[in-house]
């Protein structure tokens, strides 16, 4: 990709950066309202079959991930057109989502400041280690990586661990800031008034059964999504100053194309390359973007059949020689030929 100033694309993208406030508010309207009833039938259903239930938790796990989306959108303030409104539905989604509000805010905005970045790796992504960094690890840390990086761990655990209990405390990127664990603390004690409440008003059952597979379902669907995003083979990655953000966006993000429904479902977070080229476009102007746009037509385009293979793929390491995300396999390779070059072999294959 040729290198194209910001004063060259900025103008094309400008026009989509304005949130229109009755197709915001529809947004909230029909998503926060479904989210509602599918959780109230599915209370309904425990009466009637478990299996039921179970399906109806997973079609509210995805209205959640669509609010968490609206919620995304109101931390980038592309939302509304007025910060106050922004700030309230996204605390208040927090509390839904499990995600405070301004905690994720500040480390997401570093995420989109450096995503791609060698040097400033570590905080709101996937941590992805280099190869030569992984080689020269302890076997302790190489262990610890690789769990980190085990796809079982990752969709099935990630849930518990990033939504259900790192978000409870104040830890990582800015948690010094008054701000941060303020809304930590606030966001804890307003979950703590609807558990209550829900437990009130509908039983511990329903909390077991439909409030908890809610959001671990909706957890495992986010972490999926932002993964497949930027592990990919040709993933942009490279060292300061050469980075540049319009690479990082292009060729870093993938556009993940879904059927229409799942598209909808989850507030066109699929056109990531987009939003990470302008965070300030709401989600409901990207597709419009995507077709007027030239521009950002250069991204890879992945379907949900890919983003399933790459989400199971050996690519966890970025090889800073070919320029791509190898796997645990290679590193094996690599760390056998060291071995015998350390041993006084010729470190050659037969």
């Amino acid at each position: 990709m040729k290198k194209v100033e910001p004063k060259d694309w900025i103008p094309l993208i400008k026009p989509y950066t304005k949130p229109h406030l009755s197709r915001s508010l529809r947004q909230v309207a029909d998503t926060l309202l479904p989210l509602l009833l599918l959780f109230y039938l599915a209370h309904k259903a425990l009466e009637v079959s478990l299996l039921l239930t179970l399906a109806l938790d997973l079609l509210a796990a995805l209205f959640l991930v669509r609010l968490f989306i609206l919620q995304h959108d109101a931390g980038h303030g592309s939302f509304f057109p007025k910060k106050w409104m922004n700030d309230a539905l996204g605390f208040f989604a927090g509390v839904l989502t499990l995600v405070p509000y301004h905690h994720w805010q500040l480390s997401h905005a570093r995420h989109h400041a450096t995503s791609g970045n060698l040097d400033k790796r570590g905080v709101g992504d996937i941590y992805t280690m280099t190869l030569e960094e992984y080689l020269k690890a302890t076997p302790w840390q190489r262990l610890q990586y690789r769990l980190y990086r085990n796809p079982f761990v990752m969709f099935l655990l990630g849930p518990i661990y990033v939504f259900m209990l790192s978000y409870r405390l104040p830890l990582g990127y800015g948690s010094e800031k008054p701000s941060v664990r303020n809304s930590v603390a606030l966001t804890n004690l307003f979950l703590v008034l609807l558990w209550v409440g829900l437990y009130l008003a509908f039983g511990l059952k329903t909390l077991l059964l439909v409030y908890l597979p809610i959001q671990y379902l909706a957890g495992m669907v986010g972490i999926f999504l932002f993964y497949v995003q930027h592990q990919f083979e040709d993933a942009y990655w490279e060292h300061d100053p050469r980075w540049e953000h319009l690479k990082a966006a292009m060729e870093g993000s993938t556009y993940l194309k879904l059927p229409k429904v799942l598209q909808w479902l989850t507030g066109n977070i699929g056109f990531h390359h987009i939003h990470h080229l302008a965070p300030k476009i709401p989600n409901y102007l990207l597709p419009k973007v995507q077709e007027e746009v030239d521009l950002v037509k250069v991204a890879p385009t992945v379907t949900l059949k890919d983003a399933l293979k790459m989400a199971f793929a050996d690519l966890h390491l970025h090889d800073e020689e070919s320029r791509k995300l190898v796997g645990f396999k290679e590193a094996r390779r690599r760390l056998r030929e060291r071995e015998r070059l350390a041993s006084g072999g010729s470190g050659a294959r037969p």
